[in-house]
């Protein structure tokens, strides 16, 4: 058993003892990871994510906060919203997250020591909700988690849209804030990543936060096995780009701020796509050799 589900109003909420201690032992001011690398990857491959992973000390979070939040004043809140594409190529900060040691650790445990930075983005889901509209929200029925006008990102799949072959994509969210049920926490199906792609359509609900409006339908989603995976800031989680995974609208007065990263393994390569091509023009080779050279652009 890698981990277990604590039931509650909110729903079940992933837990792993062996990560829990890890964070744990992070904030006593141990940064050696005792979970071998071994392990990391059996429970990986099993379950398609890990949760929670601690990266930031305090120092840390403070710098990564106030660096983001004059971003926020430059930008405004609707730009950094979503629109914080790939800035690591320029804000040295944001690429010196993309190589913290504790997530190299955990990535290379996962896909090797060769590995491409593919891809970043900030995603924010800003308190959009007034106190009286929150409390209407929670005793109107036909509008869960506070309306279907809020930002919500819909059950789907990293890989559907990457046009990634050859090799797995993995994903982090750092999270900048706690990341909880209210303000709209990475909810996943352990195990959905080894059905296999499954189908995706347009998004029917407004408000999703996903690139080209993409959704599986809930049909074809084990809803009743999703868990939720808390984070506090300064910690990550993982998933495998087949993941099913979701998110469900901010309806608390916090933000959830994360920094999401995308890794893969120097052999896999990018595909052609005549009716949605792709560039990667962000990718860096971030630690190891490439042998390969799928990615031409990257640095080495």
């Amino acid at each position: 058993m890698f981990g277990i589900m604590s039931s509650s109003q909110r729903g079940k909420v992933y837990i792993s003892p062996t990560l829990e201690a890890e964070s744990q032992r992070h904030q006593q001011g141990n940064p050696k990871m005792n979970t071998s690398p071994a392990e990391l990857q059996e429970r990986y491959n099993k379950e398609g994510f890990l949760s929670p992973l601690p990266v930031l000390d305090e120092t840390e979070l403070r710098e990564a906060r106030e660096a983001f939040a004059k971003l926020e004043e430059e930008f405004g809140t609707e730009y950094t919203q979503y629109s914080l594409h790939n800035v690591h190529l320029q804000y040295p900060w944001v690429m010196n997250l993309t190589k913290h040691p504790r997530i190299l650790q955990v990535i290379q445990a996962i896909l090797g020591p060769d590995v491409i930075l593919l891809d970043s983005r900030f995603i924010c889901k800003y308190p959009t909700v007034k106190p009286a509209k929150l409390q209407e929200s929670k005793t109107d029925q036909s509008k869960p988690d506070g309306g279907d006008e809020l930002p919500y990102v819909a059950w789907h799949q990293d890989m559907r849209y990457w046009g990634i072959a050859g090799g797995p994509v993995l994903s982090v969210w750092l999270a900048f804030d706690d990341s909880q049920k209210e303000n709209g926490v990475l909810q996943v199906i352990p195990g959905s990543h080894c059905s296999g792609m499954l189908l995706h359509r347009q998004a029917t609900r407004p408000g999703n936060l996903l690139s080209v409006n993409q959704e599986i339908p809930e049909e074809l989603v084990q809803v009743d096995e999703a868990v939720l995976c808390p984070l506090k800031a300064g910690q990550m989680s993982i998933h495998d780009g087949l993941l099913v995974h979701a998110s469900d609208a901010n309806t608390s007065q916090r933000r959830r701020c994360g920094f999401v990263i995308r890794y893969v393994p120097t052999y896999a390569y990018p595909t052609e796509d005549p009716d949605r091509p792709r560039k990667f023009h962000a990718t860096e080779l971030i630690c190891g050799v490439d042998q390969f050279h799928h990615f031409s652009n990257k640095s080495t």
